[in-house]
């Protein structure tokens, strides 16, 4: 069973190097806003794995944290993508 969880841990590895190209090639912002969410699903399914692997349940905390943290950075990135800020300052006239 060990054998399986570290192949996995091996093929999210990969498939994380694979999101990081598409993170830095583009070609448009949504692409890259794609694939940083993407990037925060593998991370947390990297530590879940370590957390297992480990046989200890103090990572969970840690993969809450990510989780909150890697939905708080999409939602921004994609109203930054929509309406070029982040922040709306009410100074519309």
């Amino acid at each position: 069973m060990m054998i399986l969880f570290w192949a996995s841990l091996v093929l999210i590895v990969i498939s994380m190097a694979m999101f990081l190209y598409r993170l830095i090639k583009g070609p448009t912002a949504p692409d890259r806003v794609i694939a940083l969410d993407a990037m925060g699903v593998t991370l947390i399914s990297v530590v879940g794995l370590l957390s297992i692997l480990v046989g200890t349940n103090f990572y969970l905390e840690v993969i809450l944290l990510l989780a909150i943290l890697s939905f708080l950075g999409t939602v921004a990135f994609s109203k930054f993508i929509e309406k070029g800020e982040v922040f709306d300052r009410g100074d519309s006239d």
